[in-house]
């Protein structure tokens, strides 16, 4: 996936954060590689790094001499520049992690809450900040991004049921994380969050249009295309776990019968008798007829499986699709598996529920790629999703 800038002016931050990733993807580089890579001129990317470097975001270096001249300076990123965190809020109870400027995980907690009320889930979520943020050895907070179960503002399907957060109608999640935590606070669903961290830190790297299909105590899942996660004209783009697949079968509290997730969820595992290789082998058409229709909805060139499922269960289901239903994706010149395993299990969620508050800060125009829209119809608000 290749993120390119614009010379524009009003796209200075932007070009920040794209100058920021290629360094952090490419490093050691030089400020003629990346103006080459990211479509910019020489003298904008020397314009950028030096803000970048007086700032503490990036270093360089100077190279020993192999001949004659000097050679430029290398750059990377300053990995104690700058420190985001990462929470996760699930039915189950709440994860978080400390994430420096290289997206690595410093630090992770986790504390079972299940079903937590907003009041207990923020005091819970500000008593992890806290301690998470005492572990970073130097540089600034950024900010906090916080991952949960959607959809959103659906009178009939959101925080309703065992695969969302019951009792969090009309809570302004965005002023409440900001308040428990003190931070800059961004929001986005748990989807959304997991395909953005895989594309900064995981196989996303390696594709520009792939469906991220996430597997939590739900299902759900988003098409990234050209490094943009679609979100709908209200932010909801992605519930396939919604779809009505078996005919008058199990009902969902949605309020349809047979959805997708009903048969193919942690929450659907969980009710399972047989353990988890018995209900892999049983839903396995399921699944394979799954991919088929996301293949022939969005034509990717790979659909990942992640989220918070463990990778004993993500590898049976991969090998469950090396034989699949033809479709659009069927192809003889096809570079990549048809289905791909995600490399960041839950950290995936947690990396990108942090690059939600990087992106915030350093560029308000690469965040609101994955949240707020930019055209004028409505997007999620504080009640809701904030952005």
């Amino acid at each position: 996936m290749a993120l390119k800038g614009t010379n524009q002016e009003f796209g200075r931050p932007y070009n920040r954060r794209i100058v920021l990733e290629s360094i952090r993807l490419h490093a050691p580089t030089t400020r003629g590689e990346i103006a080459k890579r990211v479509g910019l001129t020489v003298q904008t990317v020397s314009t950028i790094v030096r803000e970048l470097e007086e700032q503490g975001y990036v270093l360089s270096a100077r190279e020993e001499p192999k001949g004659r001249g000097v050679p430029p300076s290398t750059l990377r990123i300053n990995p104690d520049g700058g420190y985001a965190v990462g929470v996760h809020l699930t039915p189950l109870g709440v994860s978080a992690a400390l994430i420096n400027l290289s997206g690595d995980v410093v630090e992770n907690l986790y504390r079972d809450a299940p079903a937590p009320a907003p009041d207990q889930a923020f005091d819970l979520i500000g008593t992890l900040v806290r301690d998470l943020t005492r572990l970073r050895p130097g540089g600034r907070m950024l900010g906090v991004g916080m991952a949960l179960p959607g959809p959103f503002g659906v009178e009939a399907m959101s925080f309703i049921g065992p695969t969302t957060m019951d009792g969090w109608q009309e809570v302004p999640l965005k002023e409440r994380l900001a308040e428990a935590t003190g931070l800059p606070a961004f929001i986005e669903a748990d989807m959304a969050a997991a395909a953005l961290g895989e594309q900064l830190y995981g196989v996303g790297t390696d594709f520009s249009e792939y469906y991220y299909l996430y597997f939590g105590v739900g299902l759900g899942g988003v098409m990234v295309h050209d490094g943009v996660v679609l979100r709908g004209a209200w932010g909801n783009a992605g519930e396939i776990g919604h779809i009505p697949v078996v005919p008058d079968g199990e009902p969902c509290p949605c309020g349809n019968r047979g959805c997708l997730e009903r048969y193919l969820s942690l929450e659907a595992l969980g009710r399972h008798k047989g353990g988890e290789t018995a209900w892999a082998g049983e839903i396995a058409p399921i699944f394979r007829n799954a991919v088929t229709t996301i293949e022939n909805l969005f034509d990717p060139q790979t659909v990942v499986i992640g989220g918070l499922a463990p990778a004993s269960l993500l590898a049976r289901l991969a090998a469950a699709a090396k034989t699949l239903p033809n479709s659009v994706s069927a192809r003889r010149d096809r570079r990549a598996p048809r289905v791909t395993v995600a490399r960041g299990g839950e950290q995936s969620v947690l990396r990108g529920a942090a690059a939600l508050a990087v992106s915030g800060v350093l560029s308000p125009r690469f965040g609101q790629m994955f949240t707020a829209r930019e055209d004028g119809r409505e997007a999620p608000d504080g009640k809701e999703m904030a952005a």
